[in-house]
């Protein structure tokens, strides 16, 4: 990561590819929302959640609004409720990255992973990898989206780079 530029369009693309992963995810049953199929989380709702979690709680430890614990799936039982949170961490995100500086990026953020060890690590660094994190799960949740025979399509960074040269 060079530039906090850099990061805002690395979250501009997790955004666009978000958007399109929930328009597949729309077209699900309820019941399929929450099914367990595969992967470490279970569920594509559970992996969603997970994914909202761990975004939002990094943002909170780089300086962004206070999560709390944890997000639990069981408070999210429906696509709408969840988006309805998302949009909430993704406003937050929008706010945080429009101030931030590319000497921002090297101020060095202390955090603990659950009860473990205190780490120190650049914020630039902690953001990088809390974008890389979603792009990790969307993947998960494409493999399950297609086990449950709704494929959703291509948000590889090329398509995104592709189809959006406004920038």
């Amino acid at each position: 990561m060079t530039s906090a530029n850099d990061l805002r369009t690395l979250f501009d693309y997790s955004s666009w590819a978000n958007t399109k992963l929930f328009d597949a995810i729309s077209r699900l049953t309820p019941d399929q929302f929450t099914q367990p199929v595969a992967g470490s989380y279970g569920s594509i709702r559970n992996t969603l959640v997970h994914m909202l979690s761990a975004e939002s709680g990094w943002l909170d430890r780089c300086g962004g609004p206070t999560r709390g614990p944890a997000l639990a799936p069981e408070d999210y039982p429906t696509l709408p409720q969840l988006l309805t949170r998302w949009q909430q961490v993704e406003a937050s995100l929008r706010h945080f990255l429009a101030k931030l500086t590319d000497d921002d990026l090297n101020r060095t953020i202390e955090f603990s992973l659950g009860s473990g060890p205190k780490h120190a690590m650049r914020l630039g660094d902690i953001m990088h990898h809390a974008a890389i994190h979603g792009v990790h799960h969307r993947g998960q949740v494409a493999l399950l989206l297609r086990a449950l025979g709704q494929p959703p399509g291509n948000f590889d960074i090329l398509f995104y780079y592709g189809f959006n040269q406004t920038k």
